[in-house]
């Protein structure tokens, strides 16, 4: 009986001691595991989390503390939210402290907000929060520098700033504030050119805001167009004068490129002239190279005679002159100072010394020698008219 009491209480100790074990490794895991300052913050705010959501979401890597302060922030302002809608918009990359606080702050103004609506607008990439501030508080976009030009041709550079209010019913398919912009530049550049003179605009710039407004620019936007005032109005370049300047311009080149065609077309008709001129003197000179075997065929056949041939250098030999003395005094006498030093350095170099030959007959040459080498055909001539002569000569004898 003593054994047996023993072996019992052994066991029970054992069995206690793993059962404490058990439990300790559980408290352990639960105090490892279970943030209990978000628990017990939780628990006092009226706003209780289970300790088993804790720790799946802990296991599932979600942020416990940012889920646990807004749900106690979305539970103390009276909104019916849960963890796991938080829990969830989370995990899909959306931002769940704007979706809290644009839900609060449209709770607070009265606006109609849903939490799906909250989550589908951040999750579209647009701020909930600022998108509900702006119902509250207007936006004011302002434009950049818009360029428009009237039609007596003046530019005018506006800048103007577009007080919008947000449309929650379109903040999820609803355009934003680029085309806003947009439109807002589109009516300016309509309104100005319109107008006759851009004086009319500098006189009453509310033209533009009640045309632009008149248009409906808001329609399919984030946003309701409230106001559009005219911030600054500047006077920039003439664009008719330089439109009339290029255009101007333009043609200058294009009739200085058709004279240029002319001018190239003229070139090529003198030099073709030119050409055709040297063609010709070439067929004067062949022309001319005939002459002096024509006549030399002539007389040696008799139809001309010696005295025709110096009838005809003397006519040469008087225009010749007449040519001379119609050109200047000052061209003649170079011209012949510089054929007598022509004259005289070849004749003293290169030439060398002739007998003359005897004059015959009145002649053209005065009766000076001829020499053969200055004149081949006078001296071809010259010893014609002498055979000529002899045979007249023995004629005369034998008679």
């Amino acid at each position: 009986m003593l054994v047996c009491s023993a072996t019992l209480s052994v066991g029970w100790i054992i069995g206690i001691v793993l059962i404490s074990a058990v439990i300790l490794s559980l408290i352990i895991t639960m105090l490892v595991l279970v943030p209990m300052k978000l628990w017990f913050r939780a628990f006092v705010s009226s706003a209780h989390i289970s300790m088993l959501k804790l720790i799946g979401m802990k296991l599932r890597k979600v942020d416990c503390q940012l889920i646990t302060l807004n749900y106690i922030t979305a539970r103390k302002a009276g909104l019916k939210i849960t963890v796991d809608e938080l829990e969830t918009h989370y995990m899909a990359g959306g931002s769940v402290e704007n979706v809290v606080k644009a839900l609060v702050a449209a709770y607070s103004a009265n606006i109609d907000l849903t939490v799906q609506k909250a989550k589908a607008i951040d999750l579209a990439g647009r701020d909930v929060y600022e998108a509900v501030r702006n119902t509250v508080v207007p936006k004011i976009i302002e434009t950049p520098e818009i360029s428009a030009v009237a039609k007596d041709g003046i530019e005018l550079i506006v800048k103007a700033k577009v007080t919008v209010v947000s449309n929650m019913l379109m903040q999820i398919s609803g355009a934003g504030e680029d085309t806003i912009i947009a439109r807002v530049g589109e009516g300016i550049v309509t309104t100005v050119g319109s107008t006759d003179s851009h004086k009319m605009i500098l006189e009453s710039p509310e033209l533009i805001s009640s045309t632009v407004l008149e248009k409906g620019l808001d329609r399919g936007t984030a946003y309701y167009i409230s106001s559009l005032d005219i911030a600054d109005i500047d006077v920039g370049r003439n664009i008719d004068a330089e439109l009339n300047i290029a255009k101007a311009e333009a043609e200058k080149r294009i009739a200085q490129s058709k004279a240029e065609e002319r001018k190239s077309m003229a070139i090529a008709a003198e030099n073709e002239m030119k050409a055709r001129v040297q063609e010709m003197r070439a067929e004067v000179i062949r022309a001319e190279a005939e002459v002096p075997k024509a006549l030399a065929k002539a007389l040696s056949s008799g139809k001309i005679s010696v005295n025709d041939y110096y009838e005809m250098q003397n006519i040469q030999a008087d225009t010749d002159m007449r040519r001379s003395l119609s050109k200047s005094e000052e061209e003649k006498t170079e011209k012949l100072a510089s054929q007598k030093r022509e004259n005289a350095s070849q004749s003293m170099a290169n030439r060398p010394i002739m007998p003359q030959t005897p004059s015959f007959g009145p002649s053209s040459f005065g009766g000076t020698a001829i020499n053969p080498q200055m004149n081949p055909l006078a001296a071809r001539f010259a010893s014609l008219a002498a055979a000529q002569k002899k045979n007249n000569n023995n004629n005369d004898d034998n008679k």
